[in-house]
C-alpha cells in the first residue's frame, strides 16, 4: 500500500479558474502535445452572445475581450443543435470565412480545432475550445483524451458559475419574500449589467482587465444594490423627495448591502469566491465619487476600485434613461451630457467616455431589455 500524486489534484485546490485552466493544460500537453491553446467561451442567451471567459495559450491569444452572435455562425449552432463535438483538422477551410474569430485563428498560425459544447443539465452554457497549430493531428486518440478532459474542465467551469448564481438567487429570492422593493426592474438590472460590460472591454487594455474580470463585473452589478433589502418600505417606496434624515438611512444600503454580502459569502461557505473582493466593492462602494463627496467611506480618485468606479456610471446612465413613478426618462443624449457633467469630479471619466463611444452596443442593449410596465 501507498500513496501517490493524484495528477489531477489541482482540481481540488483552491484556486482561480485561469490558474486551474493552466494546470490542465499541462496535463492534456503529458497526453497531447500538439494541444497549444484550450479556451473557454460563455453563453449570454438573452442576448444570444457568446464571449471570451478564460484560455491557456502558448503566446498571445487570438481572442480577448470578444463576443459575437452564436445565430451568426452555422457550424457552431450545429454544435448545439446536435449536441456533438465539432473536429476540424484544417482550419484553412474557413480561409474564406466572414467571422472574425475564424480569421483571428488562421492569422495565429492554428492548423487544428476541437470544439465541444457545455451543459448544465442539458441547458447549453457555452464552449471548450482546443487547438493545435499542427494539421491532421487530431486522431481518434487523441479525441478520446479530449473528451475527458473537456468534461472535467466543463462540470469545473460550471460549478465555480454555479455558485456565483446560487449567491444570486438567493438575494433576489430574499427581496422577494421581504416585499421590499424599489423602483428598479428586472430590465434595469439586465441594461446596467451589460453596460457594465460595454465598460470594462473598452477599459481592458489600459487597466489589465482580463476575461474573467470582466465576465465577474457582468455577473455582479445587478447585485450592487442588495442592502436597500434593510431600507424600511416608507423610505425607499417613497416618491417624493427624501428628508436629510432619510436620505441618511438610504445611503446605509451600501454597508448593509457590504454586510449582507459577508453574511451570505458565509452561510454558503463561498469565502474563497473568486473575485469575492470585487462583489463586497461593487456592493459596497458603487456610490463613491471621485472628490471624496461619495458615501459611505468617502474615497477619492483611484482609491476607489475600478469595478465600483464603472458599476456607478452604468447604474447613474441607465437611472436617468430609463422612466419612473417621479421622472420621464431622458434620451441618451442628455443623459450622456449630465455624465459628462460629472466625469471628472464625481464620476470615472475613462468610464463615462467608455460608455460614450460605444453608444451603438447601448442602444442594441436598449432595444433588446426595453422598459417593462413597472419601470
Amino acid at each position: 500500500m501507498y500513496l501517490r500524486d493524484d495528477s489531477l489534484g489541482f482540481l481540488n485546490e483552491n484556486k482561480p479558474l485561469a490558474d486551474k485552466l493552466a494546470a490542465l493544460h499541462q496535463a492534456v500537453a503529458a497526453h497531447c502535445q500538439s494541444i497549444h491553446r484550450i479556451a473557454v467561451a460563455l453563453y449570454d442567451d438573452k442576448t444570444d452572445l457568446l464571449r471570451t471567459f478564460i484560455y491557456s495559450s502558448e503566446g498571445d491569444t487570438p481572442l480577448r475581450h470578444y463576443s459575437a452572435q452564436l445565430a451568426d455562425s452555422a457550424t457552431l449552432r450545429q454544435i448545439v443543435e446536435q449536441g456533438k463535438p465539432r473536429v476540424v483538422n484544417d482550419l484553412a477551410i474557413f480561409a474564406d470565412s466572414p467571422h472574425e474569430h475564424s480569421r483571428r485563428l488562421l492569422a495565429h498560425g492554428f492548423g487544428a480545432s476541437y470544439t465541444m459544447p457545455m451543459y448544465q443539465s442539458g441547458v447549453f452554457r457555452g464552449f471548450v475550445f482546443f487547438n493545435s497549430h499542427e494539421r491532421g493531428v487530431l486522431t481518434e486518440d487523441v479525441l478520446h483524451q479530449l473528451d475527458l478532459f473537456g468534461h472535467l474542465l466543463s462540470l469545473t467551469v460550471i460549478h465555480e458559475l454555479q455558485k456565483m448564481q446560487n449567491l444570486a438567487d438567493a438575494i433576489v429570492t430574499a427581496r422577494d419574500i421581504t416585499r421590499h422593493r424599489d423602483n428598479e426592474t428586472g430590465s434595469h438590472l439586465d441594461r446596467m449589467s451589460r453596460y457594465t460590460r460595454i465598460i470594462a472591454v473598452h477599459l481592458a487594455d489600459k487597466y489589465g482587465l482580463d476575461d474573467s474580470f470582466i465576465e465577474h463585473i457582468f455577473m455582479f452589478a445587478p447585485l450592487h444594490d442588495i442592502g436597500k433589502i434593510a431600507i424600511p418600505d416608507n423610505i425607499l417606496l417613497k416618491q417624493a423627495k427624501l428628508s436629510a434624515d432619510e436620505f441618511d438611512v438610504m445611503k446605509t444600503h451600501t454597508s448593509k448591502g457590504l454586510e449582507l454580502i459577508e453574511t451570505m459569502l458565509e452561510n454558503f461557505k463561498l469565502h474563497d469566491l473568486e473575485h469575492g473582493g470585487m462583489l463586497r466593492n461593487i456592493t459596497e462602494l458603487h456610490h463613491e465619487a471621485l472628490n471624496g463627496s461619495g458615501y459611505p467611506r468617502g474615497l477619492k480618485g483611484e482609491d476607489i476600485p475600478i469595478e465600483a468606479r464603472i458599476v456607478a456610471v452604468a447604474d447613474i446612465f441607465d437611472a436617468l434613461t430609463s422612466r419612473r413613478p417621479y421622472k420621464e426618462a431622458w434620451n441618451n443624449a442628455d443623459a450622456l451630457e449630465a455624465l459628462q457633467c460629472m466625469s471628472g469630479h464625481i464620476l470615472d471619466s475613462d468610464c463615462v467616455d467608455a460608455l460614450a463611444r460605444n453608444l451603438g452596443q447601448v442602444e442594441r442593449i436598449q432595444a433588446e431589455f426595453k422598459e417593462d410596465t413597472l419601470g
